[in-house]
């Protein structure tokens, strides 16, 4: 048998949250695909992997529809598979807000309701089960401003297409939204100048020429992007050291439109030679700021 390692992607989160969608985006990629395995089956279904399968990539989904037991049991669990497998643990969540809409669009039952029991309580529920998972999660994805096909497009970029290494991702956001849930590190940059208070540059973005040749006269604007680069070449290496599979690095300004996405986009040109595949994403860019 060759001795490349087989790819296991687990995927889990919240109800709502947007795992059947992955799932279906993996299988449609080549993956052997399973929904609901009980942790407890995963040491057996590695041992069929690795002696019997023919496929190289499986993608399983573990959440609240088996035991909380089990729940908790599964990073020591993946923790101790084979040597011969790679797994990777995605983590999948919303705003409950957001959650709460998406339960009541499609009228579907969450699995912890009963008569007892509110979709909001059981989505309270969810989330405290959930919690050893999403502490161990190797890739956190918040789906809340996402559509299906973003959130496709999303998975095919930073699991199905990427190479070995570190997959970084830099995205732009404002705090006036809300802090994004799938960061790893947090850039406050709401202290620079803000082109926003300039009527004439208000309706442009960080990704226009206008904002561009504002904030490049900035002095503390340089210093900011210089800081930030340096910092990440000082520690990106240690997260790789470290067997790192994905970081999202967040920009933050306050509404999301100006500072926020012209360093993302200028740290994403900085850091692109080194790692290829890095990705941009800019959150709340193009919603009314305040």
């Amino acid at each position: 048998m060759s001795s490349e390692k087989i790819r296991l992607i687990v995927i889990s989160g919240r109800s709502g949250s947007g795992k059947s969608t992955v799932l279906n985006t993996l299988e449609d990629a080549g993956f052997n695909c399973i929904d609901n395995l009980p942790p407890a089956l995963l040491p057996e279904l590695v041992r069929w992997m690795t002696e019997s399968a023919p496929h190289k990539q499986i993608a399983v989904c573990i959440d609240v529809r088996v035991s909380t037991e089990g729940l908790r049991d599964l990073p020591e669990i993946l923790g101790s598979l084979s040597a011969k497998i790679q797994p990777e643990l995605l983590y999948l969540d919303a705003d409950e807000a957001i959650l709460l809409q998406r339960f009541s669009a499609t009228r579907r039952k969450h699995p912890l309701t009963d008569n007892a029991h509110s979709l909001a309580e059981a989505i309270a529920q969810e989330t405290l089960s959930l919690a050893p998972i999403a502490d161990g999660a190797d890739f956190k994805l918040d789906t809340s401003t996402l559509s299906v096909q973003q959130l496709r497009v999303q998975i095919r970029d930073r699991l199905i297409n990427r190479p070995t290494g570190l997959a970084l991702q830099f995205l732009s956001f404002g705090f006036k939204h809300g802090l994004p849930r799938d960061a790893d590190m947090v850039f406050d940059v709401r202290c620079l100048p803000n082109p926003y208070w300039d009527k004439s540059l208000r309706m442009f973005t960080g990704v226009d020429r206008p904002i561009q040749e504002f904030l490049r006269r900035e002095p503390a604007v340089a210093d900011m992007f210089e800081d930030i680069r340096r910092f990440m070449e000082r520690w990106l290496p240690e997260h790789e050291r470290n067997q790192r599979s994905y970081l999202t690095v967040a920009i933050g300004c306050t509404g999301g439109q100006h500072r926020s996405v012209y360093l993302a986009e200028e740290l994403t040109t900085a850091f692109k030679e080194k790692y290829p595949t890095t990705q941009i994403r800019h959150r709340d860019m193009g919603q009314d700021t305040a």
